[in-house]
């Protein structure tokens, strides 16, 4: 039997894809993985005991939405970090990871035609997979906007003729970006939210790696609207524990934006959403209003900023990281320079034409690979070695 076309049209995951590229080679090394973006920081030491006590709401079904209390800290964390008034039950939804809410908020949020065609959805190129899987399965036409080293590798979505302005329903964008680092200042975020304001479309932003940066807090889309008193059904906003708090297993975070967006993010998931265990959601109530964790997870990756520099600082395509936790790397051909570090010293990064599009010809991710400031300390100045030998 045939599967629906929409299926059949989905970008493919860049992990599976990875695995087919390498797990058929043979390498003499030890295998180094700097592939992915999981923390790898360990537990903060309140979770083990912050569970014991919680376990025995795993016994009833959780609030869908999130507990009370955990929407609560969420609206005061909003508050705290990006001076946003939030209110906890209609402005947020907690969700299984952002992952979940990027993919949904296409299907809940993009309309079925705007000014009487089928709708863009505008998307960063090089981007998070769920953002154009998302767009393929509400039934929109995903528009990739390349995010290159000539536009700061951020998206110029203003620079778009006013034909696609005029039929985009959503834009997303990912700020401090993956894979790139990309940070969108105040005066970018401005300017979107004015284009969007002037064109009739919301942004969906992505702020999952907000609180690991070099330097200076990163702007968030909420700071943005607050200084432009924009209409807050502009802007829906994404963040996650899982960077934050260095808890990716733990599958939470949460969805902020206005009544009306928020409503609709309810009403998909009342049929379609898998609500957090209540004994996590306690655990995740307390992560958004401890400080101290998220600081010494920042000071861990910024110890590794400066690693990176170290090693890597004297090599031609060296970008020094602003943000996030990933080196964007220009080696002249991504696939086949992550195939030659897998087999001469098992090192495992990502060609960066796996999170990119090709448009026209072109993939903007074809030079690079995204190398993940991930493994432990003693593997990860190993890795940087090996890369910085074998490129």
């Amino acid at each position: 039997m045939e599967l629906p076309e929409r299926i059949s049209q989905l970008p493919e995951y860049p992990f599976p894809r990875l695995r087919r590229l390498l797990d058929g080679e043979s390498s003499g090394h030890r295998e180094i993985d700097l592939s992915i973006g999981e923390p790898r920081l360990g537990l903060p030491d309140w979770v083990g005991p912050r569970l014991a006590e919680a376990v025995a709401g795993f016994a009833h079904y959780p609030p869908n939405f999130g507990t009370e209390e955990l929407l609560q800290a969420i609206a005061d964390w909003l508050s705290r970090r990006y001076g946003a008034n939030v209110e906890p039950e209609s402005g947020i939804v907690c969700l299984n990871g952002t992952r979940e809410g990027l993919f949904n908020a296409s299907l809940a949020l993009c309309s079925e035609q705007k000014n009487g065609s089928a709708p863009y959805i505008l998307i960063p190129n090089p981007f998070y997979p769920a953002y154009a899987a998302g767009a393929i399965a509400a039934g929109a036409i995903p528009c990739f906007v390349a995010a290159e080293q000539e536009t700061d590798f951020l998206p110029d979505f203003a620079a778009l003729p006013p034909a696609i302005l005029n039929r985009t329903s959503l834009v997303f964008l990912c700020s401090p970006s993956n894979p790139q680092g990309a940070v969108a200042s105040l005066d970018y975020l401005k300017e979107l939210l004015a284009l969007a304001e002037r064109f009739g479309f919301r942004l969906l932003v992505d702020e999952c790696y907000s609180e690991i940066y070099r330097m200076s807090p990163p702007t968030g889309a909420l700071q943005a609207a607050a200084a432009m008193n924009s209409d807050p059904e502009t802007v829906v906003v994404f963040h996650s524990l899982s960077k934050r708090s260095g808890l990716p297993g733990l599958r939470s975070g949460f969805v902020a934006g206005g009544k009306g967006s928020i409503a609709a993010v309810k009403q998909l998931r009342t049929y379609g959403g898998a609500p957090i265990p209540t004994p996590l959601q306690m655990i995740s109530e307390y992560a958004w209003r401890d400080e101290e964790h998220v600081k010494h997870n920042r000071a861990a990756f910024q110890d590794r900023y400066l690693a990176a520099d170290e090693i890597m600082g004297g090599w031609k395509g060296y970008m020094s990281p602003r943000a996030g936790m990933f080196l964007w790397l220009d080696v002249g051909d991504g696939e086949r320079v992550a195939r030659q570090l897998w087999r001469q010293s098992g090192l495992r990064v990502v060609p960066g034409e796996y999170f990119a599009h090709d448009v026209d010809g072109n993939n903007p991710g074809k030079q690079y690979i995204r190398v993940a400031l991930t493994a432990e300390d003693e593997d990860l100045r190993t890795g940087l070695e090996r890369l910085r030998a074998g490129i």
